[in-house]
């Protein structure tokens, strides 16, 4: 497993059940690895919102999040709230996934989110992935389901305001939610980078990693 740094990663996967959990969770981090790797060879696969409004949404806000990757967008039809009993077809779909991608870094949701779509994909990562980095974002919300994520990646303050301002454009669907406003995603960003002893950080929680060089088999 390689050092993550911005400068070590070639390929990065993204995950979601949903259009805009992503940007969301991770939309600051996406950027930062994005600007800091032009050419970074982008992998995302949503399971639900295909064939909907939201799929167009979806697209154009990963494209603005993902500035000059080579970007692949995969957004499925999966009805929204009902991945547990999905389940056998969410794992083919990322297991078929998987064998389109070898990344360095893989970003999804994690275990402990309280919305059942976001757990079970978090649950499925590793049986998919078990050979990669794989980090869980947290997504603030109506049900308090936030801990504290033990994984901190600083953002500076541009980065935030884009990911403000890029949220808001792109999902028009979602600006009338009560939490969906500049404070709240702000706010969670302020908070993290006090624990980071930063401005500004997005919280990841570890969901598989790997640990000093490889050893042989046998």
């Amino acid at each position: 497993m390689r050092a993550l740094l911005p400068e070590t990663v070639d390929e990065l996967v993204l995950l979601a059940a949903h259009c805009d959990d992503i940007p969301i969770g991770a939309g600051g981090t996406v950027l930062t690895l994005c600007r800091a790797r032009p050419g970074l060879r982008v992998r995302a696969l949503v399971l639900s919102g295909g064939g909907t409004p939201r799929e167009a949404e979806e697209r154009a806000a990963l494209a603005a999040f993902c500035p000059g990757a080579d970007l692949a967008v995969t957004v499925l039809d999966m009805p929204d709230g009902r991945l547990p009993t999905h389940w056998e077809w969410a794992k083919e779909q990322l297991e078929a996934f998987r064998r389109t991608c070898e990344p360095d870094l893989v970003l999804a949701g994690h275990r402990g989110d309280d919305h059942q779509d976001h757990r079970e994909l978090a649950k499925l990562v590793p049986t998919v992935f078990r050979d990669h980095l794989a980090l869980g974002y947290e997504i603030l919300k109506a049900e308090p389901d936030l801990a504290q994520p033990p994984l901190l990646w600083p953002l500076a303050p541009d980065v935030v305001a884009d990911k403000v301002r890029l949220l808001h454009e792109h999902y028009p669907s979602q600006v009338a939610r009560a939490w969906f406003d500049e404070e709240t995603f702000r706010g969670l960003a302020r908070v993290r980078g006090v624990q980071a002893g930063v401005r500004y950080a997005e919280g990841f929680h570890l969901t598989r990693a790997l640990l000093g060089a490889p050893v042989p088999s046998g």
